[in-house]
């Protein structure tokens, strides 16, 4: 099932309707402010094994937020790295910081860590709010090598195993810059569609 909608123009009724679905257990293909995310609610452990399934991959997914007040539940956050979160997001950027006991061990690193978004996409922002409780994100997996950002190309691909793909039109194949502030230092993990400037 393929839903539009207007980049710039929320649609209360879309997001009900999307978050319907997380809550039935359903997993979704959604727009953010860099490349197409696939994700379910925090607490559908077999949603997660199921995007597992779907990426071929047991690597660490991240959390996506719709603002900064919940983090903490999730994540150890100290001043400094606050006050870093605060000037970034919400942007195209994933936080890598130690993760809680709230954080399931499928979506922990060895190193006990986890990465936190908030995307600059009202969608993102509105489901996860609606849902009162974060989702699941993870980029929908790569074809010929490149990434998805076409949800077209993507219900073709993988509409046959998501229950929902929201369709925002082509999105940039550049996905967001990983930044770790898992120890005092900051250290840049992935170059992506967030600027650097910061570190100037």
């Amino acid at each position: 099932m393929r839903i539009m909608i207007d980049p710039a123009k929320p649609k209360p009724r879309v997001v009900s309707r999307l978050v319907d679905i997380l809550n039935s257990g359903g997993i979704i293909v959604y727009p953010t402010d860099t490349v197409y995310g696939l994700g379910c609610s925090i607490s559908n452990k077999k949603g997660i094994e199921k995007i597992q399934a779907i990426k071929r991959s047991n690597k660490p997914m991240s959390i996506m937020f719709a603002d900064l007040k919940t983090i903490s539940e999730y994540a150890k956050i100290s001043n400094e790295a606050f006050r870093l979160l605060r000037s970034l997001l919400p942007g195209p950027y994933t936080i890598i910081l130690p993760a809680t006991r709230l954080v399931p061990r499928l979506l922990q690193s060895k190193r006990k860590s986890v990465g936190i978004r908030i995307p600059d996409h009202w969608f993102c922002q509105a489901v996860v709010s609606q849902l009162e409780e974060p989702i699941i994100t993870t980029s929908v997996p790569m074809s010929n090598n490149r990434l998805h950002i076409d949800p077209l190309e993507i219900e073709a691909d993988f509409g046959h195993v998501v229950d929902a793909v929201i369709d925002s039109g082509i999105l940039p194949d550049v996905p967001s810059t990983v930044i770790s502030l898992e120890t005092d230092q900051v250290e840049v993990i992935r170059e992506g569609l967030g600027p650097l400037d910061f570190m100037e």
